[in-house]
């Protein structure tokens, strides 16, 4: 199978996976769009794995893999042939590597049905999944200051996780310490805070690495209406109109900002 047959490949995991990360890659230029995709393909199968299965050790397993899978992608020996992976290989260093595998490290939590144990905990399962997806990202396409990818990465996590909370308790999982609105609020507002700390950095960030952040367009929107409506995240209508949407991520684009 050819790069091109991966990459393909990897695009159809991210279009069906997570589709607004996918229209987020379409709105950059073709040569980040090659870089991008193996990295979000590579979050979605990770994200899934937990999920597939009822047996945690299978599902542990499975983590495991894509452990092992990095683990040769850092050593820059031997890759395993495989879509996602060998994409991956392509576009990441070990530095990138040792980031994605905190992610993996850190969606282990997704397979129990133990809630966090502090707000520490949840701070930091936030920002070694969309935190570190988003560090890895935006330096695998240029120069950008750990801590603004960092931030809008929380930023945006927070805003997916809020929107999942319904799906989460359904699924007999503790998504939140403490759910009251004013607490919910709260937590929104915190994800705001960070989201303005890095944009009063944004001059840091190179143009090409910038491509990487407009996958953070809806995190603001969304994060707001938490802010004055926190009842809708346990009702399951929090988010942007399809025409909002759009909208918000072509201003975006055309104002290079996120």
């Amino acid at each position: 199978m050819s790069s091109s047959d991966d990459l393909m490949a990897c695009a159809e995991i991210v279009q069906r996976g997570d589709p607004d990360r996918f229209v987020a890659v379409l709105a950059a230029k073709p040569a980040a769009r090659d870089m991008l995709l193996p990295i979000y393909a590579f979050n979605v199968e990770v994200a899934r794995a937990p999920w597939v299965t009822q047996e945690s050790m299978i599902a542990e397993m499975r983590l495991q893999w894509w452990r092992d899978a990095l683990e040769e992608i850092r050593a820059g020996g031997f890759v395993r042939r495989h879509d996602v992976v060998t994409s991956l290989a392509l576009v990441i260093d070990g530095e990138a590597a040792e980031v994605l595998d905190r992610l993996v490290v850190a969606r282990r939590w997704d397979i129990y049905r133990d809630p966090f144990e502090d707000a520490a905990h949840f701070e930091s399962y936030l920002q070694d999944t969309s935190g570190g997806l988003m560090q890895v990202a935006t330096q695998t396409l240029g120069a950008c200051p750990t801590e603004v990818a960092q931030d809008v990465g929380y930023a945006l996590g927070l805003a997916n996780w809020l929107r999942a909370i319904p799906a989460l308790e359904k699924a007999k999982r503790v998504p939140l310490l403490d759910g009251r609105p004013e607490a919910v609020a709260a937590l929104a507002e915190a994800g705001l805070a960070r989201l303005k700390r890095a944009k009063a950095r944004r001059g840091e960030v190179s143009k090409p690495a910038a491509q990487a952040l407009l996958a953070a367009w809806q995190a603001g929107p969304i994060l707001r209406q938490a802010v004055r409506m926190p009842e809708r995240v346990k009702d399951g209508t929090l988010g942007q109109s399809e025409f909002g949407k759009r909208a918000g991520l072509i201003l975006r684009t055309v104002g290079k900002t996120y």
